[in-house]
This record gives structure tokens, sequence and C-alpha cells, in this order.
């Protein structure tokens, strides 16, 4: 069976039955139907008020375009956490548009490691995607009218300007001119779009800690330069407030379920290799407050996701996790390896080598498949310990918690002693040194090369006082590198940085990389080609 006829054919539990097992009362959260919910401002505020209960990361190799299952491993450890006594909830990203019709399709998990309604969650679910395209073009519109009005702050529209936004591929309009047709359409000028889990609202609303903090994240945003190459900011067009109320109830996290019956959170959705990549603090706050165990998960590799979430999220969130778990595939790691698995050995060995920087204990979960070899798994168990790490194969797709139960049990003994906690770098570093570390502790390259706008880009930043923020490196999925086709664990290479750019609501800087676009595009054949719908309403193609 498909992911998604194994989640046609769970049987749902009343969203009001699984708040109450997570602590809930019915004044904490509001019914979006049967098996939906968004917490209230009052219990969002309360619960991330005491956050006491552990917390465990979710990161993995470098993946193939059909990924390694590491929402999978988040919801099946939870369910397995469930099995073994400990109350446990995970808390994921909410997909977007752009990968369900173009290649990895959806993304709650898999087979009976769900979280669930699977359709709902990954088309349109509670409207926050929606939400968030909107605050964000609202700005965008509001910038383009205060520019047909006279242009009282002076913006310089010969430079860059805050883009536009869509929750889908399409890679027309990466650049694009606006205002053509006359006078009353607005001040002609270069324009373009980036995809919703690209937009800087979206880390936003994943990084604020409340709607004030929001309020004043939004009105911090940089929309343009003025002609002294001064910023001008968000707040300056009036527009913070607007954005605000149309991000109010975004903000508050969602409850649903695993396929378990389980409570789960699913809260923002920003890419891991494009933007940071985890899920929203407010959602994690939320879900420690709640269970002894929260379990989340950073997108794509630990170069890229947990990296972010290290290194960004985590300071903010005041502490870093208990326990990491590095996903690893057998597929993954041959294809790293060019069919030799101890070969490919070495990109695992690279993402283990860099988690280990930072303090909590790591455990390695070999996400079984069904083509699997088992001797395999017991080489990679071997060559684990060779570098003192434990792994441990679990079956989350197939098993749902039974499959996940050993590795559950390991997650208890690991998170049971207190660990340190440390981010690779400082605040007072110098953007230059941030990148340098990066690409040597994370990657395992030797240095960066920076771009004449790189450069430019930079030297602007430190002059008008955003040198402190870390650094967002957008860069491929696939590779330690920024080179796609550079496998396994390549060492002497530097990081190709072509721009820098700012993101001074979410706090951070994006160092973008290679040929990495903030805007992907469709495939000849994308997962839209497969996903329909019948007359009563059954979705189909979804996987």
């Amino acid at each position: 069976m498909t992911n998604l006829d194994i989640a046609q054919k769970a049987v749902l539990r009343e969203i009001t039955d699984v708040a109450k097992d997570a602590g809930l009362s019915p004044s904490d959260f509001e019914p979006l139907g049967h098996y939906k919910a968004k917490l209230m401002q009052e219990a969002v505020s309360r619960l991330s008020e005491n956050p006491k209960g552990k917390l465990v990361l979710v990161t993995a190799v470098s993946p193939t375009p059909a990924g390694e299952g590491k929402t999978t491993v988040t919801v099946g450890l939870s369910q397995g956490l469930q099995k073994i006594g400990k109350m446990a909830i995970p808390a994921t990203r909410e997909p977007a548009l752009g990968p369900i019709f173009g290649v990895k399709g959806g993304a709650c998990g898999g087979g009976y490691s769900q979280v669930l309604p699977m359709e709902d969650i990954n088309l349109f679910f509670t409207g926050d995607f929606p939400a968030i395209t909107a605050a964000h073009n609202l700005l965008s519109a509001m910038l383009d009218a205060h520019l047909h009005f006279g242009n009282e702050l002076e913006i310089d529209t010969r430079g860059e300007m805050w883009p536009r936004t869509l929750d889908m591929n399409d890679r027309a309009l990466r650049e694009i001119i606006i205002g053509l047709g006359g006078r009353n359409n607005g001040v002609m000028r270069e324009d373009g779009f980036v995809i919703t889990p690209a937009s800087e609202i979206m880390a936003i609303l994943c990084l604020a800690t409340s709607l004030a903090n929001l309020k004043e994240r939004l009105g911090s945003i940089v929309v343009a330069r003025n002609k002294k190459k001064q910023p001008v900011y968000a707040r300056d067009l009036k527009a913070h407030g607007a954005m605000t109320a149309l991000l109010a109830s975004a903000i508050r996290p969602n409850l649903v379920q695993t396929m378990e019956g389980g409570p789960a959170f699913v809260h923002g959705g920003p890419f891991g290799n494009i933007a940071h990549g985890c899920s929203s603090i407010l959602g994690t706050k939320c879900s420690l407050g709640l269970a002894d165990y929260t379990v989340t998960e950073a997108g794509f590799g630990s170069d890229l996701g947990a990296e972010k979430f290290l290194n960004i999220l985590c300071p903010r969130l005041g502490r870093g996790p208990d326990g990491i778990v590095l996903v690893a595939t057998v597929r993954a790691l041959q294809h790293q390896g060019g069919g030799d698995l101890a070969l490919g050995f070495g990109n695992l060995r690279q993402h283990i080598k860099h988690l280990q920087s930072y303090g909590p204990p790591v455990v390695v979960a070999i996400n079984q498949r069904a083509e699997d070899n088992l001797e395999d798994h017991a080489t990679l168990i071997e060559l684990c310990a060779e570098v003192g790490v434990r792994a441990i194969t679990c079956n989350p797709w197939g098993g749902g918690g039974d499959g996940c139960t050993d590795l559950a049990k390991h997650v208890v003994e690991i998170t049971s002693t207190p660990s340190t906690f440390a981010p690779l770098y400082k605040s007072e570093d110098s953007i230059e040194t941030k990148l340098h570390t990066i690409v040597e502790c994370v990657h395992g390259g030797s240095g960066v090369e920076y771009s004449d706008k790189a450069q430019k880009n930079i030297e602007w930043f430190e002059k008008n006082g955003f040198g402190h923020l870390p650094v967002c490196v957008a860069k491929t999925q696939y590779s330690l590198s920024d080179d796609p086709t550079l496998l396994n664990a390549p060492s002497g290479f530097k990081l190709h940085v072509r721009e820098v750019r700012l993101s001074a609501g979410a706090g951070f800087l994006v160092a973008i990389c290679g040929d990495i676009m903030l805007m992907p595009g469709l495939g000849k054949s994308p997962t839209a080609f497969v996903i329909d719908v019948d007359d009563n309403g059954k979705i189909t193609g979804l996987f």
C-alpha cells in the first residue's frame, strides 16, 4: 500500500479526545472540524512559558531526491516513546505545495508513522501558508503603492527590494518586470518571486515567541534602501500592524494526531535548503510544556536544517536538544559511495563529526527499507561503533511505534543525563568567520569564495549594524558542498557564495551558494501529473 492508502484506512480520533490526552482543556484549543485544532493564544502563552520536557532533534545524512524518511522516523520515534510509557509529541513542519506537486509528494511521514489527516495537512491545512503568502504580498503591494504616490522615503528603486511570493514552483516568476501599462499601474521596475517557504515572513512566524514579538519582527523587515543607502523598514511603510492581523491565527500552533492516535504539532514550513528549515519555536515550546519528550525534525541533512536549528533556533529557544537522532539509509550511503556502502559511510561519518561538535549525545537511526539487506545494517552498526556512536535499526514505515521501541529506549537512556550545548560560533564573530566555521566544521570544506556582489553585501551589513546576525546557508541538499554532483565526504573544496541577503526581521543573513534558487521550477514529469480527486472527493496520487 502507498502512504495515502494507509492514511485513508486509518480510523482517526476526534481532536477533542486527542487534546484531552495531551493535557489540554476545552478552552485551550479551537477545533477546526473533527480532526484538526489550533491552540488558543492564552494556551500558547501559558505553555510556552514552561517548556519542561526533553527535546530530541531528528536530522539525516545527505539525502537522495526521494528523501530518507526523516519525518517518518520523527513520528515513529514519538510513537515508540508512547509505546514504552512516555508522553511524547512530534513537532514537525507543514508541507509546502511546491514539492507536493513537484518531486517529493507529501511530507507527513510515511507508512504507519504519519501525522493525520494526511490530505488536509498536505493541501492548505489550516490556512497558515495562504496567510503567510498574503502578509508577504501585502507588504509588496504597500511598497509599490508608496512608490506610486511619490516615494516620500526616497527609496532607491534600482537596488534590491522586497520581492513577492507564491507557494508554487514557478520558474517563470523568478525575474519579472512590473508596472507595465501606463502611469496608473505603478512604477515600472524589476521584481521577482520567491517560494513561500523561502519568504522571510515564514521564518519570522517560526522564530517569533509571541504576537508582540511577531509584530516587532515584521516591522524590522528591511524592504529596500534609500538613496543614501540606508535601510528602509516595513514599519516605515506602516505595514507591520496589518501584516500581524493577517498572521494572528497562523502564529497559533496546529494540533493533529499521529497514526496511532497520539497528539502531534504541525506548524510552520521553511525549506531546509533555502531557509532555516525548522518548525516553529512556539510549536516546540508548547509541546515541551505538555510532553515528556518533544521530537522535532529539521530539513534535509545535518549540514542544512540541523546546523540552522542548532545555531539559529536554539539560541532563541534558550536551550539545545537533549539528544540528536541522525537518520541514515543503506540507499543514501550506497548512493554517496557510488554503490559501495563502506565508502559512502564517509558521508555519515562527516555528519556524525559535525553533530558531536555541539555537546548533546548522538544516535544513528538506520531507517529500514523493504529492499534492504540486513547484512548492510550490521555493517553500518559496526562502522558507527568504530567512531564511537551507536546505530540502531528501526522500521517506522512498516512497524509504526513498535518498529521504533529499541530506538526509543536508547533515546531515553542517552537523554537521562544532562548534556552541555554550545553553538559553533559567537554572535560577535564576523560574517566571514561564521561562514568559514560552518564550511570547515559542518561541510568539511576548506574555505569560502565570495562574488563581488556578496562582498559588497557583507560590507553594507557590517556598516549598518547587521554583522552580529547568524548566517543561514542556502545550498543544495544533495552534497555537503554547494555542488550537487560532489558526493560522499569531499574535502578541500570551497563554498561559493554568490550573494548574501538580509532577513532582519527573522534575525539572520542568508548566504546563497552555488546554483540554489529561491524559486524552484517544476520538472518535466511533476507529481502533479498523478494527483487527482474522484467524484466523491477522495484524493489520489499523494505519497
